[in-house]
């Protein structure tokens, strides 16, 4: 991401911080402005690895 903030992250940030779903981001899918926002969303979750199995699993 870039070293200034977009609105569209901020926006995102602080619909997750209201407990919004993500599927609030009102911006178009495949747009710069909605990876921002769920950028901004996802921000401080815990990155999932798909590719392998959790401990305990498989």
């Amino acid at each position: 991401m870039a070293s200034t903030t977009s609105q569209a992250w901020n926006e995102g940030k602080g619909a997750k911080t209201a407990g919004q779903p993500h599927s609030v981001n009102p911006y178009p899918a495949g747009s710069q402005e909605s990876a921002d926002w769920l950028t901004g969303y996802t921000d401080g979750e815990r990155e999932q690895n798909v590719d392998q199995p959790q401990r305990g699993e498989g």
